[in-house]
């Protein structure tokens, strides 16, 4: 008679060890001091034997009868089960396969918040695991490992060929620090990939600042379109940056918006949990005028969750499209002209001319990383948010002397220079 989970539950230890039969000559065998065993008894060549199946409950009822039936379609076709696993363990350590000591190498990583590191992952298991995932990492040359690499490029996604050529390389230097490999063939794959230019992000020259404003001004979309382009002029932040964004994170009394490193995900809405891009706390200073915007659009979106709603569902952001499509309607060539993007060029350009603003003000508050990493420490300590405050306040009322007539930053800096108007 067949076992059931609840028989196996029942079964209680006795002196000496007893069996529990199964169908297929496959029994569980319960010790005296309450462990239990899956077994499988077989011939083989004429001698009988006997097969380790696993302990229960780690390996259940339904398992060891799909291990059973594996083992028993293995000497069908003349092979010994048992002889098969003594071979499997035999195998040396050292044959370490490259998804192994990949895993290992992710594993190991620490300082990555938790979407990068799934994010990594995914992109090792869909684009490098299915080509050299279980080679030997010993084995591997370079040839082998530009293998995955070129597949990317032949289907023409060149900034993910050139993320899974650094994760390699990274893969296998923490091989060879680890004593696994003796020499990093990645190292030699450099000048490998097709240089491909970057994006370009058109940005409008400052002298046609009140050109845009201007049409701005005159835009009769949708009126969240319209104060979102407008905000996005103001504080320059990243697109994924504003769509995504919560009332939480707004502070009226303190005129600051915090956008955090990470967000809820929203379900069905891709990149949803992106916050800020450098993964750390970014803090925007709000100008009076940004606070008005920001006033206006809580009448229109204020009971939901998300700032810039989508036209259809408040549950869901406004379309990645939404400003470009804006500034299309206002007779711009998004391609040529202007984005979105090339706000954030025209903010950081006119702060820089005006002769006003240290560097480090600026590039803090566009959320540039800092590549030098010392220096990276003291710029986010000293934050400089005091003259980040100075600074976008400055820039929404340049914004709007250029309304009345076309200023350049130098020459506005001449007549509001908020330093000699605070001391």
């Amino acid at each position: 008679m067949a076992l059931t989970d609840a028989k196996i539950r029942a079964a209680k230890p006795d002196e000496k060890p007893y069996k529990l039969a199964d169908s297929g000559n496959m029994f569980l065998l319960v010790h005296p001091n309450g462990s239990r065993y899956w077994r499988l008894r077989y011939r083989f060549l004429g001698k009988e034997k006997t097969l380790a199946l696993g302990v229960y409950p780690e390996v259940s009822l339904s398992e060891a009868r799909e291990k059973r039936d594996t083992a028993r379609k293995l000497i069908a076709e003349g092979t010994d089960p048992c002889e098969q696993k003594r071979i499997k363990k035999s195998v040396p350590e050292t044959a370490q396969t490259f998804e192994g000591i990949a895993r290992q190498w992710h594993k190991s990583n620490k300082k990555w918040s938790a979407s990068h590191n799934e994010r990594i992952l995914k992109s090792l298991e869909t684009h490098v695991f299915p080509f050299i995932g279980s080679r030997d990492i010993t084995t591997l040359r370079t040839p082998d490992l530009l293998v995955p690499v070129k597949a990317a490029e032949a289907k023409e996604i060149y900034e993910i060929a050139a993320r899974l050529q650094q994760r390699i390389t990274a893969i296998m230097r923490y091989a060879a620090q680890s004593g696994i490999i003796t020499y990093n063939p990645a190292l030699d794959m450099a000048g490998a990939l097709t240089t491909v230019k970057r994006q370009h992000r058109p940005a409008l020259a400052l002298n046609r600042i009140s050109e845009l404003l201007e049409r701005l001004d005159a835009y009769r979309g949708q009126p969240l379109t319209r104060q979102a382009t407008k905000l996005t002029l103001l504080i320059f932040i990243r697109s994924s940056e504003l769509r995504f964004a919560r009332w939480s994170e707004i502070d009226f009394k303190k005129a600051m918006w915090t956008i955090p490193p990470e967000r809820k995900p929203i379900e069905g809405v891709k990149y949803s949990h992106r916050g800020s891009k450098m993964r750390t706390e970014h803090l925007v200073p709000l100008s009076t005028q940004a606070v008005n915007i920001l006033k206006q659009i809580h009448t229109i979106s204020g009971e939901h969750e998300l700032i810039f709603t989508g036209d259809h569902n408040p549950w869901k952001p406004m379309s990645e499209n939404t400003i470009n499509k804006s500034l299309r309607v206002m007779g711009y060539d998004t391609q040529a002209e202007v984005c979105g993007h090339g706000f954030r060029t025209m903010a950081c350009s006119s702060l820089i001319e005006s002769g006003l603003w240290s560097r480090d003000a600026v590039e803090r508050q566009m959320s540039h990383m800092e590549r030098n990493s010392v220096r990276a420490a003291y710029i986010h300590k000293a934050e400089h948010l005091d003259e980040r405050r100075l600074m976008l306040q400055w820039w929404a009322d340049f914004l709007d002397a250029n309304r009345e007539k076309a200023i350049s930053p130098f020459d506005y800096a001449k007549v509001n220079n908020p330093f000699s108007n605070h001391r």
